[in-house]
């Protein structure tokens, strides 16, 4: 009995019996191997045998009846036949030798010309080149599935980093089509400066390697990445560009609210120890001034100091309780209700400030209610403070305030925007920390009180900003 594991299936596809039986029978005179030989002289037969994979090697006759043999190979491709595709012509004929390579056969046998020789080297050949191509073919749909399920965004491109071959998370990330990606660069997402720096990495070694950079996505959002880049060259010697982008963003935003919790902290520590520091003589102070109003209110101008002592000590003892409010984790009292009614109220709280200076107001809220959990008076004092600030940035008679509501599956994203005078940018880092302000009046406590209350709130907030041209603080709740 034939070992069916070393046992070579070759089907003949051949409209003539006859030379069938004079093909076979060179086959069957090779001796270092094992074979079973079958005849099919129709054509959907013949497909239907290649479709299923019945066989391991296929000799075709270039006559067929109607259709002819390179018909067949060509569509044995388009089935994605692995075999091998052996094309048998009656005489020599270059043009048909070269088309049925380009076609996608193995090899072109003149049936003239064969001998046992012949047909052995022509069948281990083609077998061990099937082979080795079904080996590639099995390590490229590997290395494909890698390439598109990665959760980081890898790409090929040109040596200006135009893209050539993207992955889903690239166009997930970066937020264009793949189409639209194959019509840009990643020069074209980066600031000037950054690319001038990857040229030069690029040009002068070929690689670079975990490069932080700020990429901004089709939608005008800033996406911090981690990039690296290699220099290679393809089969005919054509340099090419494989990159690789980490997305961080989500890690520095916890970097930051991590650095600017324990800001807070570490200044709520200071609040404390300070106003116990201060309020312990200040005690000391107003109960000596009650002890000398007694004492000296006979004296001329006496009432007057006392009245200008008594009402600084107040105003003491007021700033150091505000100081440690804004220090304190806030008490809430949580309760369902939508963001659209909060705001609203915010914004008739600020409307007589936005009236007097004259700024327009736009609002664009999600249709759907968005449900948060939220203690609506306190969380209507931090929108407010956020407004108001706004209002303030703009020049009378040109502000533009933006107020809108954004809803997806797990979150609600209140956006706030103005075209006022901006922030520096070594200014953002500082923004919610206590005691900092660009106000000549102000105490530097009001988005610091901001920041307490949407913590409290699981809420986080980011601003954008850029100077002359407006800033943008985005708050991100969790749905209800």
């Amino acid at each position: 009995m034939q070992d069916s594991k070393h046992l070579t299936r070759i089907l003949i596809i051949d409209d003539d019996e006859d030379d069938f039986f004079i093909t076979s029978e060179y086959i069957k005179k090779i001796s270092d191997r094992q074979f079973r030989i079958d005849w099919c002289y129709k054509y959907n037969e013949a497909v239907k045998h290649i479709r299923n994979k019945d066989y391991n090697f296929y000799f075709i006759d270039y006559y067929l009846g109607a259709k002819t043999g390179l018909d067949l190979i060509k569509e044995a491709v388009v089935l994605q036949c692995e075999e091998p595709l052996v094309l048998l012509t009656g005489k020599g004929n270059q043009m048909i030798d070269k088309e049925a390579m380009q076609a996608g056969a193995m090899d072109y046998l003149v049936k003239s010309e064969l001998n046992v020789e012949k047909v052995e080297r022509c069948i281990r050949y083609s077998l061990e080149r099937s082979a080795s191509m079904k080996a590639i073919r099995l390590n490229e749909r590997k290395f494909r599935s890698i390439f598109e399920r990665s959760k980081d965004a890898v790409f090929l491109a040109n040596e200006e980093l135009v893209f050539r071959d993207v992955n889903d998370a690239t166009s997930s990330l970066l937020q264009f089509s793949k189409d639209q990606l194959l019509k840009i660069s990643l020069y074209d997402l980066l600031e000037e400066k950054e690319n001038n720096f990857i040229r030069d990495r690029i040009a002068f070694n070929g690689v670079l390697h975990d490069r932080e950079i700020e990429l901004q996505s089709k939608e005008g959002e800033k996406k911090n990445c981690i990039l690296s880049l290699s220099v290679e060259s393809d089969s005919n010697n054509q340099r090419y560009i494989h990159g690789l982008l980490h997305d961080i963003t989500e890690l520095k935003k916890a970097e930051k609210a991590t650095l600017l919790a324990e800001k807070l902290a570490a200044t709520g520590r200071l609040v404390q120890t300070l106003a116990h520091e201060v309020r312990n003589p200040l005690n000391n102070i107003n109960l000596s001034l009650e002890q000398l109003h007694h004492e000296v209110s006979q004296v001329d101008d006496a009432e007057i100091y006392m009245e200008i002592i008594q009402r600084n000590s107040k105003r003491i003892s007021d700033i150091i309780t505000e100081l440690l409010n804004s220090s304190r984790p806030a008490e809430m009292s949580l309760h369902s209700k939508p963001l659209q009614v909060i705001l609203d109220e915010s914004i008739a709280a600020a409307l007589d400030r936005i009236t007097l200076q004259k700024v327009k107001l736009q609002i664009n809220y999600a249709p759907t209610p968005a449900f948060v959990k939220a203690d609506s008076e306190k969380l209507k004092l931090a929108f407010l403070n956020v407004i108001i600030n706004a209002v303030e940035a703009m020049q009378e008679n040109k502000g533009l305030l933006m107020i809108g509501i954004e809803s997806d599956k797990e979150n609600h994203i209140v956006k706030i925007r103005d075209n006022g005078s901006g922030i520096a940018e070594e200014n953002l880092s500082k923004l919610f920390e206590p005691y900092f302000t660009s106000k000549r009046n102000g105490l530097g406590l009001g988005l610091a009180a901001t920041l307490n209350i949407l913590q409290a709130h699981k809420g986080r907030i980011e601003v954008t900003s850029e100077l002359n041209k407006g800033s943008q603080f985005t708050i991100t709740f969790p749905a209800a």
